[in-house]
């Protein structure tokens, strides 16, 4: 039986009261909009963002420690554009091994979470 439907969020642990940064990072860098978390969540910190279809939850993670190889990979209408943004924005850029019909690079957000761009031919 197929289960699965789809992904509706992913969530990027953040550290305590960060949320500021990611509201920079994702928001006016990536330019995701922010969304209202529910009610009976925002105690605990961290916000969402609207990505597409899906949501991306940047949750608040007591003793934080950043993905270094697990990554959400975003796909983007100008890579090339990004790029040049988030480099002069301070963001360092890994390119990886590439794979056939897509472009792409890695960074890492400001909490050292590991971050993948994609753009398919």
């Amino acid at each position: 039986m197929d289960y699965l439907k789809g992904i509706d969020h992913i969530q990027i642990a953040a550290p305590d009261s960060s949320e500021e940064q990611a509201r920079h990072f994702y928001g006016e860098l990536l330019g995701m909009k922010e969304i209202p978390k529910p009610e009976n969540l925002k105690a605990r910190g961290g916000c969402w963002f609207q990505c597409g279809n899906q949501e991306v939850h940047i949750g608040i993670q007591k003793g934080f420690m950043p993905a270094k190889k697990a990554h959400p990979g975003f796909v983007v209408s100008s890579l090339a554009e990004l790029k040049n943004d988030l480099e002069k924005a301070g963001y360092e850029i890994a390119n990886e091994a590439p794979i056939s019909g897509r472009e792409r690079f890695f960074t890492f957000d400001p909490f050292g979470n590991r971050i993948e761009f994609l753009e398919f031919d």
